[in-house]
């Protein structure tokens, strides 16, 4: 069972993989060119700004692209190249129908699950070589095809419309638990598949013109490689040369919305550095949500500032969580430390 699940973890984790840059390109480009462009009370008007219109239609092409993706290279990890096509024709009717990035994760999942059984059927010897480029890709996209459309594809939507409206009805305290709860899940896993869902959920409340979900998550998503690195530089001693090095970068990465800085020291203390950093994320998440910050943007940290409801609140909830990661992990280092035995004096 353990080893199933974590095949079902490796699949999750490719396709996330595949899918970052996609998510952080297209995500920029959008926080970009809305952040340049005149606002007005229904928002950015791009109407006098071609390049600006240039741009943010370059980075929705970009982000266009995540749901296909996500799916094809989940369904590639389970059943190779032949899993592509399936995945990416099931990613894209999970956008045609509004599932979202729970349709796409279903869909490659069971993508690559048809095409396991169809690489399995006998074949005369002259189909063999067009089995994997021709006919199996045809087969399971029209499974999969039918699959969405017909069974899946409309109750993963729904369940979507459902959430967004319990999101917007939503207010004090539920609101202060469902912020804390996106900041836990953005920090737990550092851009793997719970992150993920904490992410792509925001993202898809955007379109429903819910930005509070997606200004928790964007202000969450920056404090673990932001904490760890500031860690870094208020007491160099305790941290290696090449940790000192890490949390350089975890800062630049953290600047600009990219959780992933803080795997390094995840996966060289975990037992320390991950509790540290989920608290730290669900304690700016839940400031966020409280403090009304809206992100416009399908991105996160402090890149996406221009394009935030309630800045200040948002700097707030970055600063908060930020210096609960340093201060909390600089102190169970230092408490390590006192506790390893001394070692003895070298005799003469």
């Amino acid at each position: 069972m353990q080893a199933r699940l974590e095949q079902w973890k490796q699949y999750l984790l490719t396709g996330v993989s595949h899918v970052i840059p996609f998510i952080a390109s297209g995500g920029i480009l959008i926080a970009l060119a809305i952040s340049l462009a005149p606002m007005t009370g229904k928002g950015p008007d791009f109407s006098h700004a071609p390049a600006l219109k240039l741009i943010i239609d370059i980075g929705g092409s970009a982000f266009a692209l995540l749901l296909p993706v996500l799916a094809g290279y989940i369904s590639y990890a389970r059943a190779g190249k032949p899993g592509l096509v399936a995945g990416m024709v099931g990613g894209q009717i999970a956008h045609t129908v509004n599932a979202g990035f729970l349709g796409a994760l279903i869909a490659g999942l069971l993508a690559g699950w048809v095409v396991e059984q169809l690489k399995k059927m006998p074949a005369p010897k002259a189909l063999k070589p067009l089995m994997p480029i021709l006919i199996i890709p045809i087969l399971s996209s029209l499974a999969i095809g039918v699959l969405m459309f017909e069974v899946l594809g409309v109750p993963i939507a729904n369940l979507m419309v459902t959430l967004g409206v319990w999101l917007k009805s939503m207010g004090g305290a539920n609101a202060m638990v469902l912020g804390a709860l996106l900041g836990a899940m953005v920090a737990f896993d550092m851009g793997g598949p719970i992150n993920k869902v904490a992410f792509f959920f925001g993202a898809s409340m955007i379109a429903e013109g819910q930005y509070q979900v997606m200004g928790a998550v964007a202000a969450a998503v920056c404090i673990p490689p932001l904490g760890l690195g500031l860690a870094t530089k208020l007491r160099k001693s305790l941290w290696t040369e090449q940790e000192r090095e890490a949390g350089s970068a975890a800062l630049g990465m953290g600047m600009i919305g990219i959780t992933e800085g803080a795997i390094p020291f995840a996966a060289s203390d975990p037992l320390r550095v991950i509790p540290t950093i989920v608290a730290g994320s669900a304690l700016g998440g839940m400031i966020a949500m409280l403090g009304g910050v809206g992100d416009h943007a399908p991105h996160g940290g402090p890149i996406v500032l221009p394009v935030i409801d309630n800045r200040w609140m948002f700097a707030l909830a970055i600063a908060a969580g930020v210096l609960l990661v340093a201060v909390t992990i600089n102190l169970l280092k230092a408490r390590a430390a006192d506790r390893l035995p001394t070692a003895a004096p070298a005799h003469e």
